[in-house]
């Protein structure tokens, strides 16, 4: 044993290269089991190639399904904006008209895209049945932006300046009418109003009045006996 302590004495130096072996080594081996990784990762993609194409494909279509069906909602919701809003009704009233051609092209877009949207999303992996689908919403998003543009750039300019006028009344009394601050007689009081001013002008669609109708009955219930004083 003391001779080998004795020739590290003697060659200490040749720790520096013999270290430099030693790693080279030690990194050869590292490099070698990567490579076998790498290769055991190929083989198994090889070996299941089919099964992997399928369950990537099946991936793909189930977000081409979610980002359709999304779109679909999203487009909904901002139609009800409108519909379900009175006094935004007002503001741009071109977008519940039925007598303006951009209004009925994009709820007859809104009916198809409806249509062909079954209740459960899984049979639309029906790849001719989701490209219809898709091809409707698209149809449905494109025409209600034709329609929007249109509506923000005319505002109430076809109306006389009596009917704008009237109009401004009524945007001011239904926002009164749908105050939850304000009392159960003032709110039905305002609604009336509103609903008089638009006589001949304008028709509310029958989603909004139910709204805010609803939320006068609805949300502060009878009258109460202050109302009923006053």
């Amino acid at each position: 044993m003391d001779g080998f302590w004795d020739f590290l004495g003697s060659y200490w130096w040749l720790v520096f290269p013999l270290s430099g072996i030693v790693g080279g080594w030690v990194k050869g081996a590292q490099k070698w089991d990567e490579r076998r990784r790498r290769d055991k990762i190929e083989l198994y993609r090889l070996k299941h190639a089919d099964q992997l194409a399928t369950a990537e494909a099946e991936e793909a279509l189930t977000s081409e399904i979610e980002r359709t069906t999304a779109e679909h909602d999203r487009t909904n919701a901002r139609w009800l904006e409108y519909e379900l809003d009175a006094v935004k009704s007002l503001e741009f009233p071109v977008m519940t008209d039925m007598r303006e051609q951009v209004t009925v092209d994009f709820h007859r877009a809104r009916r198809d895209a409806d249509s062909l949207r079954p209740d459960d999303p899984e049979e639309l992996r029906d790849r001719r049945r989701l490209e219809r689908y898709r091809a409707a919403v698209r149809e449905y998003q494109l025409t209600f932006d034709i329609a929007e543009r249109e509506a923000k750039r005319r505002l109430a300019s076809d109306f006389t300046a009596d009917e704008r006028r009237a109009l401004d009344r009524a945007k001011k009394l239904l926002a009164l009418a749908d105050d939850p601050g304000a009392s159960h007689a003032e709110r039905q009081s305002a609604y009336r109003r509103a609903t008089k001013e638009l006589e001949g002008i304008l028709v509310l669609p029958d989603a909004a009045t139910d709204a805010i109708e609803q939320r006068i009955a609805g949300m502060l219930g009878p009258a109460s006996g202050r109302d009923a004083a006053s």
